[in-house]
């Protein structure tokens, strides 16, 4: 995960689980969360995330 990834957390605290994209796309820009952590969420693989560790190894770069 990049900086920008680990330090999103910060921003997501709170947020209710299983969220799409879309939502974690708003929750983010209405917390303050950086144009490159935007960035991270908005290219995320998958349309819902189920957990914050589901959302973690989604923001980790592919090997």
């Amino acid at each position: 995960m990049t900086d920008s990834g680990a330090s999103l957390q910060e921003y997501l605290a709170g947020l209710d689980y299983p969220v799409s994209r879309e939502d974690l796309i708003r929750w983010c820009q209405e917390n303050g969360a950086s144009t490159e952590q935007l960035q991270a969420v908005k290219a995320l693989p998958v349309d819902q995330v189920s957990s914050p560790a589901e959302l973690t190894e989604a923001l980790r770069p592919p090997t």
